[in-house]
């Protein structure tokens, strides 16, 4: 398994490096028995699944508490984890099948610095219970519109939500831009993270909680 895996990860996840290979081994085969990962996904796993999740901790400060929404296998949340023991990080999941395995795989890797929370993020007891982040992060959950409606009251004011888009996130930000300030966005940047390590750099929109 070694020789499989990318160069990349190791500078990615250090010392970590045998939880992401743990992690990857989950999701290629009981990832792929309970409907997390498809067949096909399994041969990308690392580059399109884990190695650009694990990056966007680049855009990340050291100590900051993130919250990640709609975690489902633990994407983005678990290799960010993985390559970044200094955050304190909260998996949002409202599915019971998900929750269940993320619990077990972070029990499974020995990850401290995670809780994982059944629940939807826009619910307000929710909100209640995993309090205000710094930073909340999602991957392919919801239109960039309704996104900010449910991250963004999760984040501290001056805080942000961080989500993994694809190349069409700029028209995202101009077709919802009315949604977004309505829930209280500040303001916002497009921009990649993983150019050095990585063939096709992750792409991010970060928005500000002005209120």
């Amino acid at each position: 398994m070694k020789q499989d895996v990318p160069a990349a990860a190791e500078e990615i996840f250090g010392d970590n490096l045998p939880k992401a290979i743990r992690y990857h081994e989950s999701l290629a085969t009981d990832g792929n028995i309970r409907g997390f990962m498809g067949p096909r996904e399994i041969p990308k796993l690392w580059d399109r699944h884990i190695l650009n999740c694990a990056v966007i901790g680049e855009a990340m400060r050291h100590g900051i508490k993130v919250t990640d929404i709609g975690s489902g296998a633990g994407l983005p949340g678990i290799p960010l984890a993985i390559a970044r023991p200094d955050l304190d990080i909260t998996l949002i999941e409202p599915l019971l099948k998900r929750s269940t395995y993320l619990a077990e795989i972070v029990d499974q890797l020995e990850l401290p610095n995670v809780t994982v929370v059944r629940g939807r993020a826009e619910d307000k007891a929710i909100r209640k219970q995993v309090g205000l982040a710094d930073v909340v992060t999602s991957r392919a959950v919801a239109p960039l519109g309704k996104l900010a409606h449910w991250s963004l009251p999760l984040a501290k004011v001056g805080g942000r939500m961080t989500a993994m888009k694809g190349e069409s996130v700029a028209e995202e930000l101009d077709r919802d831009a009315a949604i977004i300030a309505k829930a209280g966005a500040g303001a916002s940047k497009i921009f990649v993270v993983g150019e050095a390590l990585l063939p096709q750099p992750t792409t991010l929109i970060s928005i500000e909680r002005r209120r």
